[in-house]
């Protein structure tokens, strides 16, 4: 399988256009699919049947997958199979059978303002690491920035109101930024950075050997801070991605602006965040309501 594997790798990133972190998400996904194949002595894609896949599914749901990973994860099955077909590897798609969830069943985790408060306070801004920690969770939910675009912001893409981002599609962008968020980026810019030549790091967020900190390291910060704030929701940093959408439309925000802060190309991504209000009003409503 591993052939096909590199072969399916290299067409998504070649053909298909995707970005390069779509294509390392697919590969993460279908490189699982395969692992968990041959743990079940399935050793080529033609002898996959729908109770291998269905199998895969329910292990991801075991191990807490969020809902949009695993939809995402069968999103890239489906297309490795169109792909093997394609190619005539395979002489049945057994994944057009298999329904892709609709965007109003992808629900994310929301953080209340109760637990960002506390997930924000948990930095020790009196060092180095702290200080640059708050500065990467105010900034991620003051402006709502994929994990992604925060790992690439230069030192000179903040200004006193705006953050210029460069996102998905390399299509610029400027989001308002909120003081609290810029407070804690000069704090962390004069108290620490000077230690750093900064002509040659021009990046904002740096990790301790000096380059600029990664997406992982980003993941396993807000674990660590959302398990010593008591945080028991399954979170990441799309997490407060999420919970700046969502506060703004609930506080009465047009769609239609937060579409643009999100930098979606389609309002359609956007209109998730109206299914969560919803959501959340139902939950409140069943909660709270006397005659219910």
């Amino acid at each position: 399988m591993n052939d096909e594997l590199k072969d399916f790798l290299s067409y998504i990133a070649s053909e298909k256009g995707l970005s390069p972190n779509t294509v390392e998400a697919y590969g993460r996904d279908v490189k699982t699919f395969a692992h968990f194949l041959t743990e079940q002595e399935v050793f080529a894609f033609k002898d996959v049947e729908h109770k291998h896949c269905i199998a895969f599914l329910t292990h991801l749901q075991k191990q807490n997958y969020a809902t949009s990973s695993m939809c995402r994860t069968l999103i890239a099955i489906k297309v490795l199979f169109r792909f093997l077909k394609r190619e005539n590897l395979i002489s049945t798609n057994i994944m057009i059978y298999f329904e892709t969830p609709k965007l109003w069943q992808l629900i994310p985790e929301v953080l209340t303002h109760e637990e960002v408060e506390k997930l924000l306070e948990q930095p020790d801004i009196e060092t180095e690491k702290g200080a640059r920690d708050k500065a990467i969770l105010e900034i991620l939910y003051a402006s709502g920035l994929r994990v992604s675009e925060v790992c690439t912001l230069g030192i000179y893409n903040v200004d006193d109101q705006f953050v210029r981002v460069m996102g998905k599609g390399r299509k610029e962008r400027l989001v308002p930024v909120g003081s609290e968020a810029l407070t804690a980026i000069d704090h962390y810019l004069t108290r620490f950075r000077s230690q750093y030549d900064s002509e040659h790091n021009q990046k904002l967020f740096l990790n301790k050997k000096g380059n600029s900190i990664d997406r992982v390291a980003i993941w396993k910060m807000i674990k660590e801070y959302a398990k010593t704030a008591g945080i028991t929701k399954n979170i990441s940093p799309h997490t407060l991605r999420h919970s700046f959408a969502t506060h703004l439309l609930d506080n009465g925000a047009d769609l239609r602006v937060i579409q643009e802060m999100l930098g979606h190309a389609s309002i359609s991504s956007t209109d998730r965040y109206t299914h969560i209000s919803r959501a959340r009003l139902v939950s409140a409503f069943q909660e709270l309501h006397p005659r219910n």
